[in-house]
């Protein structure tokens, strides 16, 4: 499969971003990893409350020409460069269950799995011990899957809160190691 990149190479903070942020702005902590950091917005909300925060992207323009500007941004997928464990870490995932990625900012794959279970695979390796990850994901996707998939992994789940829209319902999910 070829990854493929938005052509604006640009991910303003969406809908989706600032219900993560109405439900994680008071987590506090010292390290925090922001995967998928596209804007930087998270990653700045983070360097707020936590001691050293890092933020990863796959896109390397996007780390370049981000809106919110913040130290430690690393290109790579996931959190594969990293051998950091954090406490807190959260993804705004590529959830949208589509049959091929066109744009890595928001296409998840078949079921909206693919692409976030790469992402899972990627990050428990960077997860302290009762380290805390939050990730969104939608009803258009099969977020059972997500949260099946991140019990395997060994992390203990709860639905933090939901949002309806007008065409899906947003869906937080947090996952304690």
């Amino acid at each position: 499969m070829q990854t493929k990149y938005s052509s604006n190479d640009e991910y303003p903070p969406s809908e989706d971003t600032f219900f993560i942020v109405d439900n994680i702005e008071n987590e506090k902590g010292n390290l925090a990893l922001d995967v998928g950091s596209g804007s930087g917005y998270l990653t700045k909300l983070l360097s707020k409350n936590f001691s050293f925060v890092v933020g990863t992207d796959i896109n390397y323009n996007v780390l370049r020409q981000q809106t919110y500007k913040t130290e430690n941004i690393v290109c790579c997928n996931g959190s594969d460069a990293l051998k950091i464990k954090f406490d807190f870490i959260v993804c705004n995932l590529p959830y949208l269950a589509t049959d091929e990625i066109l744009d890595v900012a928001t296409d998840g794959g078949a079921e909206g799995f693919e692409i976030p279970k790469k992402i899972f695979d990627s990050l428990i390796n960077n997860l302290e011990k009762n380290g805390k990850f939050v990730f969104i994901t939608s009803s258009l996707s099969n977020y059972q899957k997500l949260i099946d998939y991140a019990q395997k992994l060994g992390l203990k789940t709860r639905i933090m809160a939901k949002k309806k829209l007008f065409f899906e319902e947003l869906i937080l999910i947090e996952a304690i190691n």
